[in-house]
Parts: structure tokens; sequence; C-alpha cells
């Protein structure tokens, strides 16, 4: 069935023309694609294709290929490995090529990247910027071309990139339906023309696309001429460093899109205009320094910016020659009179214009919104593992066994795939008996050895928080809002959810549902309540209640519980007997914990402390929440 044509897509401008752009420039390094579900993300990607030149393939001229990653692909299904039926047909061994060779000069494109395993995604962002993918493993050392429009599609609602990896995709598009009726319309009427006959329709198209296909090959045939002046670059920077953007990678990214962009409109040097078209699309995932930070790019920010580049700009360019009938030489110094002092009216070094004011336009943007307490400094989320072995969710947080994860050794057992090395010296030990000397390796069954592989899981951490009215209960509140800050802020990066219960009057409730979506995260903690008794045992009920019905829904995702509180159950009859006993059937529910003792004063009941016996895991004062002390006390209650 014939594709749905490029050009045929309604609206999507940006996105369209980002990936237009890195047709025009692969050096750029891919698009990543962020919106809901439903905005025509993967239609887009799958037409350009289409618009790719053709490829030489050993003497053979081939369309440009589409070539789609899995997420649950396995690392030698990407790089490469060895050649298995060679091996055993001829003894020799060779390397069998993964998807990043398929894609060379072509489109590699992962939809869902949110949910790669983080290793799969170092090493495509990787080959993308490299251009090669070098393998060293199992005795065999190869290298490639693998040239490619790297293309990934997300929604944010499942999960947020780290930063690490949102920085080294080139550009990034945020897509939305649109919300004018006239183009939802036409998206309904193309879409339900294609779908009667999918040929007619992309015949209609065929010109539009035949010539968006040789602007590209144009473009690219300009790209080498088109000129970069130090203003335009000296703005570039300038744009850069007003965002506060870590590393040069912007920088560089920023000055190849713009030269594109140039190429693209058919131009032979790039302009301020297309500097600020690299910006919006090079700089929106860059400025997101952390992960409160209000995605985007906002556009009073982006005009800002521009102004205080432009002075920059020209700041730096040299001053023109005066006229001498002005009574001035070339660069010289008034004839007949004393040196100019730079007053302050002549741009000198008293001029405090507004490219000389921090605070100015364009001046430290960067987002302010963050959550209504702090995060704790002595707080770091990073080191809090759940103990034991998981079966690896994907993540980067505790200890876990992994279908994806590197290789540590074999195993007789069926394990994570094939262990190619062992099973061949297993069955090598064998050939003399089982009469070979020439010719194929010959193996049994019992040759085979199964990939025992290691990796890190993400985990689910659901705080139980006292939130009663008392200044205690409010430096508990402070000291847990820190905590799940700082841990959302790592989650971020390490793909866990996390979810918060606070204990209040006669209830407890769940402020936030277990989640990977630190947006959502921060809204819902600004909204917790404080005031009333201490219901500690509806506290635990809850939290197991939310942690065996994330169970049935993510079984590989591991629970650990941290509860703070001073122990004094206050609500309800016999309120402390029965937060012992909900205590106990989280126990037995085979849930992690840790409580977090916030008791002061004089006298000490000690009741937090009985509280975590109940629980069978480990306790810490809230005076000693620190990483070791956490970190120190989850391992032990394995």
């Amino acid at each position: 069935m014939a594709g749905f044509p490029f050009s045929a897509v309604v609206g999507q401008d940006q996105l369209r023309l980002a990936l237009i752009l890195c047709a025009v420039h692969p050096g750029i390094g891919g698009v990543l694609v962020r919106g809901e579900k439903g905005t025509a993300k993967s239609t887009v990607v799958r037409a350009l294709t289409a618009l790719l030149p053709a490829v030489d393939d050993g003497g053979v001229t081939r369309p440009a290929r589409l070539v789609e990653l899995p997420v649950g692909a396995t690392e030698d299904r990407v790089i490469g490995s060895i050649d298995l039926e060679k091996v055993l047909r001829d003894g020799e061994r060779a390397f069998q090529p993964g998807l990043l060779a398929a894609a060379h000069q072509g489109v590699l494109y992962v939809d869902e990247v949110n949910l790669l395993h983080d290793h799969l995604v170092d090493v495509l962002l990787d080959a993308a910027a490299m251009g090669r993918v070098h393998v060293e493993r199992d005795g065999i050392s190869h290298s490639h071309a693998a040239k490619f429009v790297l293309v990934g599609t997300m929604n944010p609602e499942e999960g947020e990139l780290r930063p690490q990896l949102l920085d080294r995709f080139g550009l990034a598009v945020d897509v939305s339906a649109s919300r004018d009726v006239d183009v939802r319309m036409e998206v309904v009427r193309r879409r339900l023309d294609y779908e009667r006959d999918p040929q007619a329709f992309a015949h209609s198209y065929a010109s539009a696309d035949q010539e968006l296909a040789a602007e590209i090959l144009s473009a690219r045939s300009r790209l080498d001429d088109v000129e970069l002046s130090n203003r335009e670059l000296r703005r570039i920077a300038s744009l850069c460093a007003s965002f506060d953007v870590d590393g040069m990678r912007a920088d560089l990214v920023l000055a190849r899109t713009a030269t594109a962009h140039a190429a693209w409109r058919g131009g032979s040097e790039v302009t301020e205009e297309d500097v600020r078209v690299a910006a919006e699309l090079t700089l929106p995932h860059r400025r997101r320094r952390d992960p409160f930070d209000e995605p985007g790019l906002d556009q009073q920010q982006l005009d800002d910016a521009m102004d205080r580049a432009d002075e920059d700009a020209r700041a730096g360019e040299p001053e023109p020659p005066q006229n001498p009938e002005g009574g001035e030489s070339d660069g010289g110094e008034p004839e007949g009179g004393e040196p100019d002092d730079g007053g302050p009216d002549d741009g000198g070094p008293d001029d405090d214009g507004p490219h000389d004011d921090p605070d100015g336009p364009g001046g430290g943007v960067r987002s302010t919104d963050r959550p209504s307490a702090p995060p704790s400094s002595q707080f770091k989320a990073k080191l809090l593992e759940v103990p034991g072995v998981g079966e690896g969710a994907p993540g980067r947080r505790s200890r876990s066994t992994s279908t994806r994860g590197r290789v540590v050794r074999s195993t007789t057992d069926r394990g994570h795939g094939l262990h190619l090395t062992s099973t061949v010296f297993a069955a090598a030990e064998s050939q003399i008996a089982r009469g070979r000397t020439v010719g194929r390796l010959r193996l049994a069954p019992a040759d085979l050895r199964g990939a025992i592989r290691e990796g890190r899981e993400g985990n689910l951490i659901v705080f139980v928080v006292d939130a009663s009215g008392s200044m205690a209960a409010r430096d508990r509140l402070s000291a847990v809002t820190g905590a799940v800050v700082s841990l959302l802020r790592d989650a971020y990066q390490r793909r866990d959810k996390v979810a918060v219960i606070t204990v209040r009057g006669r209830e407890a409730e769940l402020v936030l549902p277990p989640t990977s979506s630190v947006d959502i995260a921060v809204r819902r903690l600004q909204s917790m309540r404080t005031g009333g008794k201490s219901p500690l045992a509806e506290g635990f009920l809850r939290a197991r209640e939310v942690i065996l019905r994330e169970r049935l829904r993510d079984p590989q995702r591991r629970a650990l519980m941290v509860a703070l509180t001073d122990g004094r159950a206050t609500g309800g009859k016999d309120a402390l007997h029965r937060a012992r006993v909900a205590a106990h059937l989280l126990a037995d529910a085979s849930v992690a914990s840790i409580v977090v003792d916030c008791e002061t004063g004089l006298v000490r009941l000690g009741l937090a402390a009985e509280l975590a016996r109940e629980l069978r895991g480990g306790c810490v004062r809230l005076a000693e929440l620190s990483a070791q002390q956490v970190a120190g006390v989850v391992r032990a209650a394995a």
C-alpha cells in the first residue's frame, strides 16, 4: 500500500521544516518529536523517506530506507553481532550488521523513544553523532558507516528522556492537534480519501513530493557554499549564552541548522532570520536544565534574547573608518586635539547600555517556576535503592537482571538470549568425538549456553507523610517535599515512578498517583494540604493498595515505601494499634520500606522505630536524613 505523502500532511509546519532541515544536513543530529497521541507524528516521519535522495549501494542505486527500531530490540539487533549461520556452516567468524547499518543514508525511526532502554539510546545517539558504528565484542572487531536521519517520537505523559539524551537530539519539536475547525476538517477529509484509495491519493500528491525532493537535493548541493559570517556566529553564541545551555553542542547544532535553513530557502549566507528559525528548533529542549522548568520556548524570551544577541553581534563588528574630511584619519585620533577619553556618550567603557545589563532584555533566560517546598540539600535521592535484585523494569536505579543489559557470564540454563561465544567453545570441545574434522561445526542441544545479563531498573517510590498541622508536621512536610522533589529530579533521569500519600484528619489522600511525568508531579505536590490528626493506619493501607495495584499493571517494577512520621498515630479509635497492624500487612506484602523518624523534643516515645520493626524495614531520624544514612538503612532492610 502506498504511504501517506509528505505534501499531503495538513499543518505541523514546524515538524515538517525540522525534518526537511535534517534531510538537507544530516549532521544536525536528528529530531525529537514530542506530543500527544493522534497528532500524525509517525505519519510525517514515515513520509519523509520518499523525499530523500537515492542511495548508491555498492554500484546499485536504491531508494533511501526507513528503518524502525522497536522498543524491545536487543543490542545485538541494533549494532550487529556474529553471523551465526556462517560460523556454523563454515566455521569462520563473520559480522552480521544490525539496524544501524540498514539505516545508512536513510531514516532511523524510534517510536516511543522515551521507553527505549537507556543503553540502546546511548548507542544510537553515538552512531548518529559519529556517522559510524564501532563494534568490539565476542572476538569481532568491526566498523561501518551509519549516516542517517535520526527521528524519535514520544508522548511526554508516558515519561521523559533524561537531560543527557535530550541534548543529543539536534532539534526538538512539540506537536499538538490544531484547534482550528477548518484545519481539523481538512485533516479528516484527507485521511478518509487516503484510506478509500491509497494509490490514487498518493498519485495526486506525487508531483508535489517530487518537487520537495528536488528542492532538498538542491539545498544539499548548496550547503557547503553558504557563508556563516562572524556577525551571525556571534549572534548564535550570544543566544546560547543567554539561555545558559550546557556545553557547546547547542552552538554547533544551531550553526548547522541555520546554515541548512539558508540553503533550503536558496540563500548564499546565513541571516538573522535563519538564526531565529534555528533557535526555535534547537533551544527548547536544551533550556530545560531542571525537570521542573516549563517545556518549550517562550516567544517573548526568544525576542529578548534575539535583541540582546543583535546588540552583541553589532558590538563585535569593527568600527567603520571615519571620513578624513571630518578631521579624523582612518582609525586614528582627532587631528590637532587630545586623544578621545571614551566618554559615556560614545559607547566607551562608561557606556552602561542594555547589552551590559545582566538583568536587561534576554539576560539570564531561565524558568523560575519551582515547587512550594525546596529540595533538601541533605537528601540525595539517587542513592535510594530497593534491596535485592529485580527483574528489570526500564530504569537506572536498583540492581536487576535484564533482557537488554550487558552480558556478564553464560549459563547452561536458558538465560536472556544466546551466549554465542560460550556455545561455540562448548561445541568445539566435542568436535573430534563427534567425528568432525572439516566442514560445518556440529552442534548438540547440550552445547547451548544462555546469557546472564545485568542492568539497573526503575522503581516505584511511595511516600507516606504525616501532614498534620503542628509545626513539627510542617517541618516533616517540608522535608518530604524536599525529598520527593530531589527524587523526582533524579527520576527524570532514572525512569522511576513516584507517588505521594498524605495522612491528615481522618483520611489518607493520594495527592500524587504513581507517575513518571515530572510536570504532573510538581503540580500535584503544590496542592498538598495540612492540618488535623494523623491516621497512619489509613496511610499504610492506602500505600499497600497503590503498590499492589501497580504490581498488576507493571509487575517488573519493584516498590519502596518511605514514611515520614513521629509514629504518634492519632486518627480514629485505637489508632496506634491499627497503624501497627497496617504496617504488618505491608511487610507481609513484601514491600521494602524505610521510616524517617520525625519525633522531636526531650521526651521521645520511639513509636516510629516500633512501626519500622512492624514494617520489617529500616529507620532513620529526620536529623540524620542524608544520602548515606538512607541508602544504608534501605539496603539493610533486604
